[in-house]
């Protein structure tokens, strides 16, 4: 008994001895694996680059200017009735079209009523709830159809203060206190270049921030909106897209510089152009609106151009500089004040405007009544003009008729028709529908305009009627060939030009072949 006893312990011995060389003899690998899990390591140690003190500073300050400004931008949800006119009666034929969003879909039955819901953005910019968005967003809204949802998720149904189309700006107010406020900040010491930060509510992603520079500051009158708008915007690289509109610019002190209201695109979509309305623009229509609820802005009553090289040299200016009377509204302020077409605007109060954009900034911030003094060109020497604005609904948008001609005796053949072959445009003599419907006394139709050539270039088109060249009178064609003729290559000729509802003022270089 004993005996067999041994032999099992030393039969079981062997055995364990023998499964041992079996394993030990098996792939390593196979044996590790067993206790990978509690062995790997996920990751590297370390950071393969120390970011530079320098770039810290920056990260945090947007992260810190991030965290400030979320809660001052509100998300916007509207309700809407509207008639259809394809996307929000916005051109869309046109890749450079001025494309404004909002983000109401379309509508295939024009012209018939129909509610939409929309979003946007605000900013809040007083801690009893007025908030500063886009005029397109809420523009259509049905009573009691402005949602507003703060940061911390309160949703409040908002009251429409005013709205100034003009500028694409609107006031709405909700019910509470004590809200985080926006820092206002101070245009003058915005820069180009400098980093900013856009905040909205884009796509449906709610509180939203993205990054750029300041691109350019003073962009103006860009193809698709019209010419009573006032333009003079912040350009931006931080992405902005539909449902940005009316959410804040900030710069990187947390300030607001703008607000969001625009894109350029081809698509629809964000391509690195966005356009916010500066601080100090948004800052004298929201005063207006809280005190009355209505801009009590004053106008000049002129439609007017950028000044080119060849528009200054025809003028006699030493530079290219000011901004070009094209017309001037009847009755309006500027008409009142002596102020004709062909002037060329330098100064308002002393300060300089060098674009039509740049003009309507200054203008906007005076009330009707108020006296400007205003430094024109006008025939190579410099005049001075006090202008007392006027309210909108005292001008009657039509532009000015055409001045008295002078009487001359005329010759038979010079009511011809008469081909300008190197400028490119051809006239006959009008008649007395044409004075009519143009509101003339005299002048020649412009009967073609070659593509391409100098005049389709300067913008003179067809169906324009040419009352004035070089500030003299011009009956019929003749007229208009022999002070043409009486210039030598490379002179500039100043036409004034008339059309049913503008005027232009067109400068060629002349061309003897």
């Amino acid at each position: 008994m004993k005996r067999n006893i041994i032999i099992s312990v030393l039969l079981v011995g062997i055995g364990v001895f023998m499964g041992i060389l079996l394993v030990s003899s098996l792939d390593t690998d196979i044996f590790n694996s067993i206790y990978a899990d509690e062995n790997t390591k996920i990751g590297a140690a370390a950071a393969p680059v120390q970011m530079d003190n320098a770039v810290k500073l920056i990260n945090n300050a947007m992260t810190a200017a991030s965290d400030a400004v979320l809660p001052t931008v509100v998300f916007i949800n509207v309700e809407a009735e509207m008639k259809s006119q394809g996307r929000m009666g916005m051109p869309n034929d046109d890749f450079h079209d001025f494309f404004r969003f909002f983000g109401f879909p379309d509508e295939e039955k024009e012209d018939s009523p129909r509610r939409s819901r929309g979003t946007g953005s605000g900013v809040i910019i007083s801690a009893n709830g007025y908030i500063v968005t886009n005029n397109h967003v809420v523009e259509n809204a049905t009573e009691k159809g402005i949602k507003v949802q703060t940061v911390d998720k309160k949703e409040y149904v908002a009251k429409l203060v005013g709205r100034d189309p003009s500028t694409d700006l609107a006031l709405i107010k909700i019910e509470a206190e004590n809200l985080p406020v926006a820092h206002l900040g101070n245009m003058q010491n915005v820069k180009v270049g400098e980093m900013v930060l856009a905040v909205g509510n884009p796509m449906g992603l709610d509180y939203t921030v993205t990054s750029g520079i300041v691109s350019a500051i003073g962009r103006g009158r860009i193809a698709g909106r019209g010419g009573a708008n006032i333009e003079h915007y912040i350009q931006t690289d931080a992405a902005i897209n539909p449902g940005n509109s009316g959410g804040g610019l900030f710069d990187l002190n947390g300030s607001l510089i703008g607000i969001n209201t625009a894109i350029a695109t081809q698509t629809g979509g964000f391509m690195g152009y966005g356009f916010a309305i500066p601080v100090d623009l948004m800052r004298a229509v929201v005063d207006d609106l809280i005190e009355d609820g209505k801009i009590d802005r004053g106008y000049i009553g002129v439609f007017i151009d950028k000044v080119d090289e060849t528009l200054a040299k025809g003028l006699g200016l030493d530079k290219v500089k000011g901004v070009l009377v094209q017309g001037l509204v009847d009755g309006g302020a500027a008409k009142s004040a002596g102020i004709q077409e062909g002037d060329v605007i330098l100064e308002v109060d002393g300060k300089e405007v060098n674009s039509p954009s740049e003009l309507q900034s200054k203008i906007v911030f005076y009330k009707a009544g108020d006296k400007v003094n205003v430094k024109l060109w006008r025939d190579g020497k410099v005049v001075n003009k006090s202008v007392t604005l006027k309210a909108r609904e005292e001008d009657d948008l039509s532009a000015e008729s055409g001045k008295e001609s002078k009487k001359e005796k005329t010759k038979p053949e010079d009511n011809e028709p008469v081909k300008f072959e190197s400028l490119g445009f051809s006239v006959t003599p009008i008649d007395s529908k044409i004075k009519k419907d143009y509101s003339v006394e005299s002048g020649v139709m412009v009967s073609d305009v070659k593509r391409f050539s100098m005049a389709f270039d300067r913008g003179l088109a067809k169906g324009a009627c040419i009352t004035e060249a070089d500030r003299k009178s011009v009956s019929n064609p003749g007229e208009l060939k022999r002070i043409i003729e009486s210039k030598k290559e490379g002179d500039v000729i100043i036409l004034s030009v008339k059309y049913p509802e503008r005027s232009q003022i067109v400068a060629l270089e002349v061309r003897k072949s």
